[in-house]
């Protein structure tokens, strides 16, 4: 082969790694953080695998936080934008906001403002939504579940309606506390993530 042909092939390639390397920044609480796992056991770690099998470049940053809000993530998102300058955000916050009773709408408004800055900054989101026990009581429970999908609708961005979808009443698949899955869950995680999150970064 000429050695043009070489040289050509070769910076061919390296182009192309550079194009597809990403960063992808998880935004969450406990249930991304790990919360009560071993190291390495939560699913933003197992989605790195999975993207590395599927031959993708891109890094996973996660940037969890046990017990955030999406006050809390509101107000240490400029900082992370900053730092780690992301191609996506995995947007999965408002739990916490349910389980302490928080205004709905309230929800609704810090994540607008999340999207719209990590889009501001170049990133595109995917955002990932939450249920409540039924014990919060049908109105609260449906217009917290709505804000996720009105917020989906109103920027035209992916939506996973329910990171625990598929084994919520699985109670062997959660901790001692029955909030947090188990290790055996987080693979269970990536799937339900990973359905969105494909369609995204193959775009």
């Amino acid at each position: 082969m000429p050695l043009r042909s070489i040289v050509f092939i070769f910076f061919a390639l390296v182009t192309c790694a550079h194009v597809d390397a990403a960063t992808i920044l998880v935004w969450g609480d406990s249930l991304s953080a790990g919360y009560g796992l071993q190291p390495k056991q939560d699913w933003p770690t197992l989605l790195q695998t999975r993207l590395e099998r599927e031959g993708f470049r891109h890094s996973v940053v996660n940037a969890s936080v046990s017990g955030e809000t999406t006050a809390g993530g509101r107000s240490r998102l400029p900082a992370a934008l900053e730092r780690h300058r992301p191609d996506y955000l995995i947007l999965e916050l408002g739990a916490n906001d349910g389980l302490r009773g928080l205004k709905p709408d309230l929800m609704e408004e810090n994540l607008a403002a999340m999207i719209e800055l990590a889009r501001r900054q170049g990133a595109r989101v995917l955002l990932v939504g939450m249920r409540l026990p039924p014990n919060y009581g049908p109105a609260y429970t449906r217009r917290f579940q709505q804000a996720y999908a009105d917020l989906a609708d109103q920027y035209k961005i992916p939506l996973v309606p329910f990171l625990l979808d598929g084994f919520a009443d699985r109670r062997e698949l959660f901790q001692s506390d029955g909030i947090h899955p188990t290790a055996e869950a987080q693979p269970l995680i990536v799937e339900t993530v990973w359905k969105q999150l494909a369609l995204l970064i193959r775009h």
